[in-house]
């Protein structure tokens, strides 16, 4: 299969583009289809790094092209490093496996390449949600813009477990690209808020791993702060009332974070107090 993606992976010139592709991912045999067949024409070299699959995501992902390796989860940024180290080339694209490239953007990023080595070695490429009920994103969707295609001599992404970013050398501006992925994030309000919820897990792992202590005044206003957050400021409300109960989760999330920071706090205050008075209730 690699062999076919190399046949195809080429610039108007005629050149393969040096350009790997890495994604990684657990469980996404639903979604990861769509995601490898946008971008397998980009590139001789895509490779998916699985953390124990068990719905065949490994298996579809070579049948479709993928150099597939297993790697058991250390957390986002440790993952998708390591991805990082098995790409063979120096420019690396990353996408999520529930992202699609549309055709359009496919067609800009590969004509960065026609003249050579592009401008920048760096690009940051527009991410845009797409809800259930939806097969594109809607044009006012909320968009991040984080880089996403870049040199990986120039950048990495962070170590942190929860921090999803690339961590550029310091004078490394990144470009824009105009076209954005879509994000199929969302597959059920309860798959979402299932994913939210582990989430908060490592989000409050992390706090404590860097001894942030979060003000308890937060507990009373982290919910209703960031349900006006998602719905107005990540403009949840242009969906209606789907938009109105995916804010609500994004706004239980950011609370359980917040709350568990709290209770671990409380506990570990009560702990304190047990040893310095044993015996006392």
């Amino acid at each position: 299969m690699a062999a076919k993606a190399s046949a195809v992976a080429k610039d108007a010139n005629g050149r393969v583009l040096p350009l790997s592709i890495f994604i990684i991912a657990r469980n996404e045999a639903a979604r990861i289809g769509a995601t490898i067949r946008a971008v397998r024409d980009l590139t001789d070299d895509l490779v998916v790094v699985d953390s124990g699959s068990t719905d065949g995501t490994p298996a579809l992902a070579e049948s479709l092209g993928a150099r597939v390796i297993h790697h058991d989860w250390p957390g986002y940024g440790p993952q998708k490093r390591f991805a990082e180290e098995q790409c063979h080339h120096d420019w690396l694209l990353n996408l999520d496996a529930d992202e699609v490239v549309p055709p359009g953007l496919a067609a800009e990023i590969r004509a960065l390449f026609a003249a050579g080595e592009p401008s920048r070695p760096a690009w940051r490429i527009g991410i845009a949600e797409v809800f259930p009920g939806e097969d594109r994103p809607h044009r006012l969707a909320y968009t991040l813009w984080p880089v996403r295609l870049y040199r990986k001599d120039r950048g990495r992404y962070s170590p942190s477990p929860v921090h999803d970013r690339v961590d550029l050398q310091p004078g490394v501006a990144p470009g824009r690209l105009r076209g954005r992925i879509a994000h199929f994030s969302v597959r059920s309000l309860g798959e979402q808020l299932d994913k939210l919820n582990r989430y908060s897990d490592q989000q409050a792992d992390d706090l404590d791993a860097r001894g942030v202590v979060i003000p308890t005044w937060r507990v009373f206003v982290e919910l209703p702060g960031n349900f006006l957050k998602a719905y107005f400021g990540r403009r949840h409300f242009v969906r209606g009332a789907y938009g109105f109960l995916t804010a609500m989760n994004y706004a239980m999330s950011r609370h359980l974070r917040i709350a568990k920071h709290y209770e671990r706090r409380r506990l570990s205050a009560a702990r304190e107090r047990l040893d310095r008075t044993p015996g006392t209730f």
